[in-house]
């Protein structure tokens, strides 16, 4: 499992010009899911985004987590997390879970985010526009592979 994670003050979705998720304060989370990840993967991914400490306290360190700062979640699914570019110039997604299981895993991460924080979603499969306001700028990459 792979999440590219922003801070954000402001984040939103849109699918066919709508608005479907959107926040004002808190992370936008690009997520992706491979053959091998489980509901151990996600518990640890879950652990890390809510205390990554990458919001600052009263003294300008970056020393609070989205948890601390009572922030909200925009959780985006990003199959091209797995790209692979080893050969030539177009990507390969063949590392990217099929949709079918992955979109079991993006909702299994997405209800147990929930019960934490207020998340917000985009529409899994669909064509999406996303903007962010990146907030620092701030982004992490995490691979619940890399422990």
């Amino acid at each position: 499992m792979r999440v590219v994670i922003q801070r954000s003050r402001n984040s939103s979705v849109l699918v066919d010009n709508k608005v479907v998720g959107s926040i004002s304060h808190g992370l936008t989370i690009l997520v992706g899911f491979t053959e091998s990840d489980t509901s151990e993967d996600i518990d640890y991914m879950i652990k890390k985004v809510i205390n990554l400490r990458i919001f600052d306290d009263e003294e300008g360190i970056m020393n609070k987590s989205v948890l601390d700062v009572r922030g909200s979640i925009l959780s985006i699914s990003q199959f091209t997390l797995f790209a692979d570019t080893k050969k030539g110039n177009r990507p390969s997604y063949i590392n990217a879970l099929n949709k079918e299981q992955a979109i079991k895993l993006y909702e299994e991460f997405n209800q147990k985010l929930s019960q934490l924080l207020p998340v917000e979603t985009g529409i899994f499969g669909a064509e999406m526009l996303v903007k962010i306001e990146n907030d620092g700028p701030i982004t992490i990459a995490i691979d619940s592979k890399n422990k």
